[in-house]
């Protein structure tokens, strides 16, 4: 009979003797990962980056607008009487007179209409610091190489002062004078609702310069 003999199982026998070796490669695939999750990381945050850059060009490139002093922004201001002067006019231009004042909008670019301290019929004014519409004075006379502008079908003639743009129509039986206060800006955009009015109720009369024609 053959005698049995015991042999000890030794470490080196085990099935699993390559299971040391798994920590290193759990390590090396570890690293790996770190690695690639460090390289990918500053890309993407790049790629962030310049994707808000390709989507707002627009906003970056329109600065906010300063707001300037306009019938929008202007304050309630006073609303005192204007003082105007009131020329006694003849009975015609006095008749067409009342008929613009009848008709001229309760404000002009949204400020209000303000009282006058003298002739309502032939006076009006807009707003604080006061856009002032009077009716009934003579034409300035107009050089050869003064500018004139159309604006309504009315024709124009501007004059700069210190404070004001003064803007005189040239094209009609009584001429009406418009002031604009020169921190209102473009004064020809002052103009524009009071120009409908006189077609509306002011005659032409006379030829008109020639740059108001055609």
């Amino acid at each position: 009979m053959d005698k049995i003999t015991d042999s000890p199982v030794t470490d080196s026998a085990q099935p699993d003797e390559v299971a040391p070796e798994r920590p290193s490669r759990d390590r090396a695939t570890r690293g790996a990962a770190l690695v690639a999750t460090l390289v990918a990381l500053p890309v993407t945050v790049l790629v962030g980056w310049l994707a808000i850059g390709q989507l707002s060009p627009q906003e970056q490139a329109e600065p906010v607008a300063t707001p300037s002093v306009t019938a929008t922004t202007a304050g309630p201001g006073s609303t005192a009487p204007v003082e105007m002067a009131a020329p006694t006019l003849a009975e015609r231009p006095a008749t067409v007179c009342r008929a613009l004042l009848s008709q001229l909008p309760a404000t002009v670019n949204n400020l209000p209409q303000r009282p006058v301290t003298a002739g309502p019929e032939q006076n009006a004014a807009y707003g604080d610091p006061a856009v002032t519409v009077a009716c009934g004075g003579a034409e300035p006379t107009v050089g050869d190489t003064d500018d004139v502008w159309t604006v309504n079908r009315v024709c124009w003639h501007a004059t700069e002062q210190a404070d004001v743009t003064v803007l005189t129509t040239l094209d009609r039986e009584t001429a009406v004078t418009v002031r604009v206060p020169r921190t209102y800006g473009q004064a020809l955009q002052w103009v524009s609702p009071i120009s409908d009015t006189i077609v509306a109720s002011v005659p032409s009369g006379g030829d008109a310069p020639r740059g108001c024609q055609g």
